[in-house]
């Protein structure tokens, strides 16, 4: 089943001759969330060990053995509020369960007309969430299998589009002491129309004398697909002892709406994972790519018994336009 579904999803990705760049809906499904991963240029689907993994790879939360909460925030491009947050729980003899919620979001705008260019005083909101739930399961000792169904509502003043999503992924501990492989097909699921009273108008459906020249109706939208995208992955422990740790990783991803690229990334840790060091460069070989090099830093600090804290910073570095800087706290209890 998870091969056809696989194979289903790279079917439509290899269809698409051009890059259909802004094409899709619901675009903040595809952009990074955790500072841990965006410091490690977004690198990040063989690693998935933490709650961010809901979105980079489901099959990661199986190798999570404590409960785990996890708030990124970022300052987005445009004055953009990007959110994230996350619980996953480990059941023994279950799996691992999750949910899951995104959010985009901006200061309310005010509404123009052609009669009143500078503002007519009224104001409107934008925004778009995405609520999931995850489920994981160590299969074997070597292979997990992990999945995440989600809710995708975009809204403008009265207007919204709704969807439905799918991800799937699966994480392969090779036979190669280290060397871990992951995959995962992610946002498979409906396309979305806009609907709502803003598409309300009145229209005179005939020329001729004596009709009624104030019908009600409603502007047709189009269906537009979600951002599909298949990404694989590997990660090597190059340094594993008690005093320190490095992990190389590697992801590849194939999106329907952009070009095929490549993000390399690096996470160094010492003193017992209390203090690490991240860097990254992330679509390299994109068309057009206005990302570049990104950095950061991340602190575990034990509180008491099994309750540890988190502090990870992230840094994305961008071509012409502003970089972003991404907070994410995380408890572990």
């Amino acid at each position: 089943m998870l091969v056809a579904t696989m194979t289903m999803a790279v079917s439509q990705l290899n269809a698409q001759q051009v890059t259909k760049v802004g094409t899709t809906s619901a675009k903040f499904l595809s952009i990074p969330v955790g500072a841990r991963a965006v410091g490690m240029g977004g690198a990040f689907v063989a690693v998935a060990n933490d709650a961010s993994a809901m979105f980079w790879n489901p099959a990661g939360l199986a190798g999570i053995f404590q409960s785990e909460a996890l708030f990124s925030h970022a300052d987005w491009l445009a004055d953009i509020n990007f959110n994230y947050g996350g619980v996953v729980m480990p059941i023994e003899g279950f799996g691992t369960i999750g949910v899951s919620f995104t959010s985009m979001n901006m200061a309310d705008m005010e509404k123009t007309t052609e009669d009143r260019p500078d503002g007519t005083g009224q104001f409107f909101s934008v925004g778009s969430i995405a609520v999931g739930v995850s489920y994981a399961k160590q299969l074997t000792e070597w292979f997990s299998l992990g999945g995440s169904f989600k809710f995708v509502n975009e809204h403008i003043s009265n207007s919204n589009a709704n969807g439905f999503a799918v991800d799937i992924g699966t994480l392969f501990s090779t036979p190669f002491p280290g060397l871990k492989f992951g995959a995962g097909i992610s946002n498979f699921g409906t396309k979305m129309k806009i609907t709502g009273d803003d598409l309300l108008v009145t229209k005179d459906i005939t020329s001729n004398a004596g009709n009624n020249a104030n019908i009600n109706g409603f502007l047709a939208t189009d269906d537009f697909d979600l951002p599909l995208n298949l990404r694989i992955g590997f990660a090597y422990e190059a340094i594993n002892t008690e005093d320190q740790r490095l992990v190389l990783v590697v992801d590849a991803q194939h999106p329907n709406d952009n070009s095929e690229s490549v993000s390399l990334g690096g996470e160094y840790s010492v003193f017992n994972n209390t203090l690490a060091l991240r860097g990254g460069y992330k679509a390299l070989g994109q068309r057009d790519s206005e990302e570049r090099f990104s950095a950061g830093a991340g602190l575990r600090y034990p509180i008491s018994g099994n309750l540890t804290i988190k502090f990870d910073y992230g840094y994305q570095r961008f071509a012409r336009i502003d970089n972003v800087h991404k907070f994410a706290l995380g408890i572990l209890f």
